[in-house]
């Protein structure tokens, strides 16, 4: 049975500044690369073991893939342009602060994050969520008993998440926070307090 781990890049400078990136293809910053070897390191004590690692195309997700490619002695991973993050829409470049100012009463709020829902132009949770299940079955199909790294971004992998768990994705929003170079695991059969497989220190995310 085909293993899928998701993990979520390292801070990027948009992090870092609080700006809402989205699709905006901003670099790791120092911080960030840090947290993408403590990842790297973790996974190699767990002796976590990966077939093939797969990246979304934006630099932040492909340099945190890189990054833990290397450590762990496998070829350069591969590009998906599937894994790509949600498109934010008239938000992109926005600043985490404007969000309720500027999107509500379309907001859910979380103790760690105020997710904004239908601002023109962005990808809804729903039509986020229908990509997210696309995936895994193109997964399912490609893939027989493979171990496989998803390096993604925070909305898109929380559908993934959402999908795969067969929960509604409102729930999924409201039940964790994937922060940047954590680690999930998706597998049937997993409780969800062994669903967060490794925790990296946190900084601005």
């Amino acid at each position: 049975m085909t293993k899928i781990y998701l993990a979520r890049h390292g801070q990027d400078s948009d992090n870092a500044a609080g700006i809402l990136n989205g699709r905006r293809d901003q670099p790791l910053t120092l911080t960030g690369k840090d947290q993408a070897r403590q990842l790297a390191e973790k996974i190699l004590g767990t002796g976590i073991r990966f077939d093939k690692i797969y990246s979304s195309p934006l630099q932040r997700a492909y340099e945190t893939a890189y990054i833990i490619s290397n450590t762990l002695g496998m070829s350069q991973p591969e590009k998906m342009a599937q894994l790509i993050e949600r498109d934010f829409g008239v938000m992109s470049g926005k600043t985490a602060n404007e969000i309720e100012t500027l999107c509500a009463p379309n907001i859910l709020k979380t103790a760690t994050i105020t997710y904004f829902l239908s601002p023109e132009g962005a990808e809804t949770f729903p039509q986020l969520l229908e990509r997210a299940e696309k995936l895994l079955e193109q997964l399912a199909i490609q893939s027989d008993d493979e171990t496989m790294l998803l390096v993604t971004h925070g909305d898109f992998g929380k559908m993934l998440y959402a999908s795969f768990y067969g929960m509604a994705w409102q729930e999924t929003l409201t039940a964790f926070h994937f922060g940047n170079s954590e680690l999930l695991l998706l597998k049937k059969g997993v409780e969800p307090e062994d669903r967060k497989v490794i925790q990296v220190k946190q900084f601005n995310s």
